[in-house]
């Protein structure tokens, strides 16, 4: 990713974070947006002391279409192009029977993932355009391959963004600009720093364990280079293999033959 520029929402942490270091030690040069204007301070600031690459903060609220153009109009004049984008940032709701999910909670689940990524498509596309092509990764989730109880809200974000990621990719798939999506399993963030709640995720994973950030941004970073060249419309999962099917721990029949436990 030499001399390309890329955007990251939702960068103050977590993947984010670690997908705005992952394109800056690729060698790109990066703007980092999010709500919390401090956070992403400390966060490009010690990407670029890592990584010796340019690195700009932007406030940005992925909700306001006047937010996100200017995210998009300020990377054009820091950085006079922008190459490649991962549309990270997200937000979810607290769980509850669908019923019980109040409107606002479900609108604002709705408003950040769908209406936030459709929002910082419209912005980049033109900008990626205007440079001849580049490459969309969308924040998508498992949650947004299969229902998740009491999470509706956010299940029904994540669906979306599959949709119009495939959407996307088949709007620009003629101009050199590719479109996917990746769908992260259980991984190593803050929302899951109880050990035992870690733990718990992991026992049904089949690799048996949760996945960390870095695995999930080295996938970013591949979907976004020319190694990737031929691959749009496509969501990724990753996700240790826990939406291959069902898992059971299995033991072995005195016979040697596996049975389900």
């Amino acid at each position: 990713m030499e001399g390309k520029v890329g955007v990251v929402t939702g960068a103050s942490r977590g993947i984010g974070a670690a997908t705005a270091a992952a394109f800056a030690m690729a060698g790109a040069n990066v703007v980092v947006a999010a709500r919390s204007e401090a956070a992403l301070e400390s966060v490009a600031e010690s990407i670029a002391a890592s990584s010796g690459r340019e690195v700009s903060a932007i406030g940005t609220d992925v909700t306001d279409p006047s937010s996100v153009r200017s995210l998009v109009d300020k990377t054009l004049e820091r950085f006079g192009r922008l190459d490649v984008a991962f549309n990270n940032a997200g937000d979810g709701h607290r769980p509850a029977p669908l019923s019980e999910v109040g409107v606002e909670d479900f609108d604002r689940a709705l408003g950040v993932n769908a209406r936030g990524v459709f929002l910082c498509m419209k912005y980049e596309i033109p900008a990626m355009l205007a440079n001849g092509g580049g490459a969309i990764v969308n924040m998508s989730s498992t949650a947004g391959l299969e229902g998740v109880r009491g999470i509706s809200g956010y299940v029904a974000g994540k669906h979306a963004i599959v949709g119009l990621t495939k959407t996307a990719a088949l709007d620009y798939g003629r101009q050199n600009l590719r479109v996917n999506a990746v769908a992260p399993g259980p991984i190593f963030t803050e929302r899951l720093a109880d050990p035992a709640v870690r733990e718990l995720a992991a026992q049904v994973v089949p690799a048996g364990r949760v996945g960390n950030r870095e695995e999930v941004a080295a996938t970013v970073v591949w979907l976004c280079s020319d190694l990737a060249s031929f691959v749009t419309g496509a969501t990724l999962t990753v996700d240790g293999g826990r939406t291959s099917g069902a898992w059971f721990p299995v033991q072995t029949s005195p016979k040697g033959a596996p049975r389900p436990s």
